[in-house]
């Protein structure tokens, strides 16, 4: 076992997806897995049926594992059906997280990458983070720190590095 992986009781936190003016975007229930350095792993099930308008429709027992780096500028969510099938993963370009008193939360600056099964990637919301760069007054350096945490995540999908090399669990 790896000396700086600090094993868990399965500790449920909250996670809230935060706008730059500190508004909830979305919350949400999940269990602590992992903590190793910077790495942040945590799981979580839809409850119930989401339609959403770019995902399609998620079914209740959706298995949704995150991965949240404290010194990276994305996160990475893997999707599963609730038959154990690999269904998609949604990468969200955001500040680095805080994780305190049981609550994991991050900013999210817009921009996603879509990732599906057979790793096709499709960037979503470049319009948005344009939109709400004007209207949070995002600092300087956000656009430039955006471009380059989209480069990494498309290298680490290309070259099926961690996250995008766990094979899915089967349940």
């Amino acid at each position: 076992m790896n000396p700086l992986v600090i094993p868990l009781s399965r500790e449920l936190l909250t996670i809230q997806s935060l706008k730059y003016d500190g508004r909830v975007h979305r919350e949400w229930r999940a269990e602590l897995l992992r903590l190793d350095g910077p790495l942040i792993v945590v799981e979580g099930e839809f409850e119930e049926e989401v339609r959403h308008p770019l995902l399609g429709t998620i079914l209740a027992g959706t298995l949704s594992t995150e991965y949240y780096w404290r010194d990276r500028w994305y996160s990475v969510f893997r999707f599963q059906e609730p038959t154990g099938a690999p269904r998609n993963y949604y990468c969200n370009i955001n500040m680095p997280p805080q994780l305190a008193d049981r609550m994991l939360t991050f900013i999210d600056l817009d921009v996603d990458i879509l990732v599906s099964p057979d790793f096709t990637t499709r960037v979503l919301d470049e319009e948005e983070f344009d939109e709400h760069e004007k209207l949070y007054h995002y600092p300087p350096d956000f656009r430039p720190r955006v471009r380059e945490a989209l480069e990494e995540v498309n290298g680490l999908i290309r070259l099926r590095r961690f996250p995008f090399d766990t094979p899915p669990r089967r349940v």
